[in-house]
């Protein structure tokens, strides 16, 4: 059996098509798209065929799961309204069996459409699919292009105590900082360079997408966002756009200068990361940390460690490639087991 797993995000949409034989996983292939539902949600059918149709034709899918966080963006007026358009859209998408995933499982259309906010940014509950194969005791982060997720794991379930974005943002199980899309104001008071303390510009300047392509720890494929300058994703064009939070440019600043505040700035956002995932171990007494997304060796290893904590990687069990999109996986596991 094929089963299409689907994260549709604000930003990326990612597919993980999961092929089972007597429910064991037989074959695993991935792809995403970028996608920002904000301004251009009327495209995701065609999206969601296309990512399909990148690995088999769509008539090979048995069944499809979906889980989102795309119901936040500005589109929508509230996240019922934007649960509901993406459920619509899927529906007239396929014809083979779907559901998606809930804070309390798989649900169905008809479930859905009763109660909308159960399926809500509830991706987490398919990662945790996939940790709970690692330990039955840990806490999973998950930090993607444009949020993390620090989930605590005990005797193999789930239990986390935040429910809902609003509710994970006070728990520390949700920090709404990423490796590609976060505006470097966001988390920055100041950066430190040469001896001297600057405060920063807050403005649409740079994001953490130009931090790390500045420090070679992601390539121009992880780059799969727009440019807050509508340039291009070189690494002097993100250099560029890094000296500007400090109200600066390349004739003023260094490129040496650039990467000093480039190191900061990554230093600062696994501090961001590493206070939250400090709550959640302190009040679940865990201190085994299982790391997953595009941020697994750029943020969540720094941060668990920063914090003395022991860490394993997903990536023993999935390739860098599957991690990525791992609450993908997660929806295909949790369909194949909806239907069996």
């Amino acid at each position: 059996m094929k089963v299409a797993g689907f994260d549709i995000g604000g930003a990326n949409t990612d597919l993980a098509v999961v092929d089972f034989e007597n429910n064991e996983v037989k074959n695993i292939e991935v792809d995403f798209a970028y996608l920002p539902m904000w301004s251009n949600n009327e495209a995701l059918s065609k999206v969601l065929v296309e990512l399909i149709e990148n690995i088999c034709p769509i008539d090979e899918i048995d069944a499809v799961g979906i889980s989102m966080t795309a119901e936040l963006v500005d589109a929508y007026d509230t996240k019922k309204d934007g649960v509901l358009d993406v459920v619509k859209k899927c529906e007239e998408t396929f014809e083979c069996p779907i559901a998606y995933v809930g804070i309390d499982g798989m649900l169905s259309k008809e479930e859905i459409e009763k109660t909308p906010l159960k399926a809500a940014a509830a991706n987490w509950i398919a990662t945790a699919q996939i940790a709970t194969l690692i330990s039955d005791n840990c806490i999973f982060i998950d930090t993607g292009s444009t949020t993390t997720d620090i989930i605590p794991i005990k005797d193999g379930k789930e239990c986390a105590i935040g429910r809902s974005d609003f509710e994970r943002l006070a728990t520390g199980e949700l920090v709404y900082t990423g490796t590609l899309r976060t505006n470097l104001a966001s988390f920055l008071d100041n950066v430190q360079l040469n001896g001297k303390e600057y405060r920063v510009a807050s403005e649409l300047f740079a994001q953490t997408a130009d931090v790390y392509t500045v420090l070679d720890l992601i390539t121009l494929d992880d780059y799969v966002c727009d440019t807050f300058d509508g340039e291009n994703k070189s690494k002097k064009s993100c250099m560029k756009r890094i000296a500007r939070v400090l109200c600066a440019d390349l004739d003023s600043l260094s490129e040496e200068d650039v990467i000093e505040i480039a190191k900061f700035t990554h230093q600062k956002q696994v501090e961001q990361i590493a206070d939250a995932l400090k709550q959640v171990s302190e009040t679940q007494n865990l201190d085994l940390i299982v790391t997953t997304g595009l941020g697994k060796d750029i943020l969540d290893k720094n941060a668990a460690e920063l914090l003395g904590l022991e860490v394993k990687s997903m990536d023993t069990i999935l390739t860098d490639d599957e991690c990525v999109v791992a609450p993908a996986v997660g929806t295909a596991v949790m369909m194949n087991r909806f239907l069996n």
